[in-house]
């Protein structure tokens, strides 16, 4: 899930991250690679550190460089111009930004560094010959994670949240919901968007996460999916301390060391392979065939999908073939998910 960074990010410090934005810098004979976060930084547990672990696998497996920026308070747009500028003067190819709210500062800088392949994640407004918009079909995964919810749930009700009311998390919401409806025409699903634009602070606050996850359990929801960046922790928390399930995103969150405390009740998570988009960027660079244009990652791909790490999810027979059959419908085009509620 993109999370936006237009308003209140937390320090590297809070997230865990790296403290500085040009924590790399690169030799003229070097070869290295740079990602800007979203807000929330590394250490999210979810969307940032998916595209940190791509990095972290070019390391490795292509001996480059890594840099990381991190975003700050109330940052703006120029803040964001000078942030890319920064990786790109330095020889960072690719400099990725991560999340939507990087695409006019992309438009910006690649026009400035041609010869540098710019990486834009979750968003196709800005085009250009050096730059590689990195998107993905979260509706895909998120329908799965509906029929999942669906079976799952004894109440009959389960409940979304989104960390922003955008285009981009109501695309969660519409698949998560036709999921569920496809499944149980009776089950209700509660919806509720922790912020509205221009507050995008909803994606960084795990506070605003549990409380909305409290409401929605204290309203007859068992299964919570919220797809909300750092503050999904904070339903996750609500929700696993309630004894009910949630729902991950992005990165499998039964997974994630510092969710370890919930994992038993994290059922499943909506994946969305971020990993592979930044590492086969970084790669297609350093091959000489840098990527441009659209590059899709759909269920059709494993670009999406529904993570089975839980054992407990593992046992529930009848919830597995549900998803399998609606994973299989999907890619055969027999289901068209909604990409608005």
């Amino acid at each position: 899930m993109s999370v936006a960074s237009a308003a209140l990010a937390l320090s590297a410090t809070a997230c865990g991250g790296k403290k500085s934005s040009d924590s790399s810098s690169s030799s003229s004979s070097e070869k290295s690679a740079a990602i800007a976060y979203d807000i929330g930084g590394r250490g999210d547990q979810s969307f940032n550190d998916a595209a940190y672990a791509g990095l972290e696998k070019a390391e490795k497996d292509l001996k480059i460089k890594g840099a990381e920026a991190e975003p700050t308070e109330g940052e703006s747009e120029a803040d964001k111009v000078q942030r890319l500028t920064e990786l790109a003067r330095k020889g960072n190819n690719p400099v990725i930004g991560v999340g939507f709210a990087y695409a006019p500062a992309i438009k910006k800088v690649a026009e400035k560094f041609p010869k540098t392949t710019f990486g834009l994640i979750d968003d196709t407004s800005v085009t250009g010959p050096n730059i590689a918009n990195l998107v993905f079909n979260e509706e895909q995964g998120s329908y799965l994670a509906g029929v999942a919810a669906a079976k799952a749930s004894k109440t009959g009700t389960v409940g979304f949240i989104g960390g922003v009311e955008v285009p981009l998390i109501k695309k969660f919401e519409a698949g998560f919901t036709q999921g569920v409806k496809d499944t149980n025409p009776n089950a209700k699903v509660l919806s509720a968007y922790l912020t509205q634009p221009p507050d995008f602070t909803g994606f960084a606050k795990p506070d605003l996460g549990k409380a909305a996850a409290k409401g929605q359990l204290d309203g007859g929801a068992d299964v919570v999916y919220a797809a909300a960046g750092l503050a999904g922790s904070g339903a996750i928390e609500a929700t696993a301390n309630a004894g009910k399930w949630a729902v991950g995103v992005d990165s499998d969150q039964y997974n994630q060391a510092g969710l370890a405390k919930y994992k038993d009740k994290i059922l499943t998570s909506v994946t969305k392979d971020v990993q592979s988009a930044v590492y086969n960027l970084i790669k297609s660079v350093q091959d000489g065939t840098p990527q441009t244009g659209e590059v899709r990652y759909g269920l059709d791909k494993n670009g999406v999908g529904l993570a089975d790490s839980n054992p407990e999810y593992k046992k529930m027979a009848e919830v597995i073939a549900a998803v399998e059959k609606a994973k299989a419908d999907i890619i055969a085009k027999k289901i068209t998910v909604k990409t608005a509620p």
